[in-house]
């Protein structure tokens, strides 16, 4: 069980400033719980039903430096961060933070994103185009949000995470930088690159001018129907499945 200590510990964690203080996240539900106990990163806190804890003794094991709480779902309840718990939530240790930019690798950079379902969106995304790189700049949705976590699906642990100013960014880097803008060349008509920055503004804003500027082409997926945009998740989808082929 969880004392009063605890369950005020876990439940602080739904803020940015406290994971920062703690250096640790929450990863919740089953599925992400058991990537990230199969993993060799630190987990600090197990936090689960008793038949939970029973179906994955082996995972856990795995995990010694971990501490294990054997609690009711209703406890889990008032720790968790989701809207329909599940039977499992893990306060996971945060990675180093990644310092040596990728300067001539696919990547996916990020200006501005502020929705957590977008965030994890993407990250989800890199990670099944094989896109090993995400660089956002510092007013982006805290990457380690709970939410960000939950529609990563696990993407965290494989793709390298990156917080910077963009502008000098991409003026380091040593390949094409694609905007994902309205009225620019049809995304169609595009030879799939070796590498790129693909590089997705905020969800109303769109991407800065100043950086519009600095691309090297500017990229549109061509409008068919009477919608007026696109989510920022759903087009950084379709344009890495245009434009990384192989």
């Amino acid at each position: 069980m969880l004392t009063k200590t605890q369950n005020k510990y876990i439940r602080s964690l739904t803020q940015q400033k406290y994971r920062k203080e703690h250096n640790v996240f929450i990863a919740e539900g089953d599925k992400i719980a058991r990537e990230w106990l199969t993993s060799s990163v630190a987990i600090q806190m197990i936090v689960a039903t008793e038949d939970w804890v029973d179906a994955h003794a082996r995972l856990i094991g795995k995990h010694p430096e971990a501490s294990l709480h054997t609690v009711k779902e209703h406890d889990l309840e008032q720790v968790s961060a989701l809207q329909t718990p599940n039977k499992v939530l893990l306060v996971v240790e945060r990675p180093p933070v990644e310092t040596t930019l990728p300067l001539s690798e696919w990547c996916i950079a990020l200006d501005g994103i502020q929705d957590p379902g977008n965030m994890g969106t993407i990250i989800r995304i890199a990670d099944w185009f094989g896109i090993n790189h995400i660089v956002c700049s510092p007013d982006c949705v805290d990457v380690y949000s709970p939410k960000v976590v939950q529609a990563s699906m696990g993407g965290h642990l494989r793709i390298k995470l990156y917080e910077t100013e963009l502008e000098p960014f991409i003026d380091k880097v040593r390949i094409p930088v694609l905007a994902a803008v309205l009225g620019g060349s049809n995304v169609y008509e595009q030879t799939p690159l070796p590498a790129a920055v693909l590089l997705i503004g905020n969800e109303s804003k769109g991407i800065r001018d100043v950086l519009i500027q600095k691309a090297s082409n500017r990229v549109t997926i061509p409008k068919l129907g009477g919608a007026e945009s696109l989510n920022a998740g759903v087009s950084a989808g379709i344009l890495c499945a245009l434009l990384k082929r192989s």
